[in-house]
């Protein structure tokens, strides 16, 4: 199993979640966050006056998919995510040794 996470902008989320749930990937983990990449942070104008901006707001997206999920998963997230400008965000894939649930204090290292 894999841990994919994506961070995005704000505004590709609700297509990214709607695309990612129409092929059955249902359980993720979403939060707000604020961050930058290699722009270093953009630039508003603001009652005419340029303002920095150095963190940028983003969603990170949290999944843990079976391996043979995770390159459909990514071409999702590409597809869905994508604006083709700076900022677009990054998708990161980690190994997951196993899985606890809370509630049952029971470890299934299949169960997504």
């Amino acid at each position: 199993m894999k841990m994919v996470t994506a961070v995005i902008r704000p505004e590709k989320f609700d297509p990214v979640r709607a695309a990612l749930e129409a092929d059955g990937i249902n359980g993720m983990t979403v939060s707000e966050v604020m961050g930058r990449g290699a722009q270093k942070g953009i630039s508003l104008q603001f009652r005419g006056k340029t303002m920095p901006v150095e963190l940028i707001p983003k969603v990170k997206i949290e999944m843990v998919v079976p391996d043979a999920d995770v390159d459909r998963v990514l071409q999702i997230v590409r597809e869905h995510g994508r604006t083709g400008k700076p900022g677009d965000g990054r998708i990161f894939v980690l190994p997951v040794e196993s899985i606890c649930r809370v509630r049952t204090d029971q470890s299934d290292p299949s169960d997504p």
